[in-house]
């Protein structure tokens, strides 16, 4: 297999990774054939994986913006992926010049990407960092030199709770993220789940069998435990709902039915 120019040394491209397979299902071009091809096997059981990731970007362009309007200028995006068009230093850029976006991933392919296309931008970096691990991100050059974590900021973890499994605790990494935050600040998170999913479970469960079998479990959670993560925030309206209906812009009833799989939210601290 040739080894792309944009592909880092110390990855091992025979396996696949979550970021590409998202990479994919956006239309992006830093995907291997490995990871095509474990995206496509997770489509013959859920088709709609695509609208479910683009539901995913609109939704969190549009808490950029909301955060914006709010006066919000500082971004810490953990699980940020492979940068695509519409990323969040743009969005936040357009609406609030001089905001500040810190992204985190632990994916390598993610992390040298999101370098290249910072090259150049002083008001946006990336940490090589592990949701798992809240005080390394926090305590990173990267978030010293561009965050003020005394002012609001809004905390992005847009699709990733869900590649967390229940050992691990994401609640306790989310809620150490939280303290860390000012008066103020933002929770915006979007989480898969078996609810809203135009399928059968058994079916859809193929997919996430898809992801079980690459060794990055898809955690799906009722709308329940999602709503846990929000524990001392006060939700924003409307509330945790199916993406498109989050503040839509158009007619959410005209999306594509699997646009409304899975929740998104956002909190706001007291």
């Amino acid at each position: 297999m040739e080894r792309p120019a944009w592909a880092p040394r110390s990855i091992d491209i025979s396996v696949p990774s979550v970021s590409r397979i998202y990479d994919f299902y956006l239309g992006g071009s830093h995907n291997f054939e490995v990871d095509r091809e474990a995206a496509r096997r997770a489509m013959e059981f859920m088709p709609g994986l695509p609208k479910i990731m683009q539901a995913n970007r609109a939704f969190m362009r549009r808490a950029v913006r909301f955060a914006a309007g709010e006066g919000i200028d500082q971004f810490l995006d953990i699980g940020s992926g492979i940068p695509t068009f519409g990323n969040v230093h743009e969005v936040a850029g357009r609406s609030r010049p001089g905001a500040r976006v810190v992204y985190v991933d632990h994916d390598p392919v993610a992390v040298a990407h999101s370098e290249a296309v910072l090259a150049g931008h002083d008001d946006a970096d990336v940490v090589a960092g592990d949701l798992l691990k809240p005080r390394e991100i926090l305590a990173s050059p990267q978030v010293e030199r561009l965050l003020d974590l005394n002012r609001p900021v809004a905390l992005l973890l847009v699709a990733i709770l869900h590649f967390v499994e229940d050992e691990d605790d994401p609640y306790a990494a989310v809620a150490e993220l939280s303290d860390a935050l000012a008066p103020g600040s933002l929770l915006v998170l979007t989480h898969a789940s078996y609810e809203g999913i135009p399928l059968p479970a058994e079916r859809a469960g193929g997919a996430v069998d898809v992801y079980k079998d690459i060794r990055n479990p898809l955690i799906m959670r009722s709308r329940e435990d999602i709503a846990r993560f929000f524990k001392g925030y006060d939700m924003v309206e409307p509330g945790l709902v199916p993406m498109p209906r989050w503040r839509p812009e158009g007619e959410p009833e005209e999306e594509d039915p699997y646009a409304f799989s899975g929740f998104a939210g956002v909190g706001r601290t007291a």
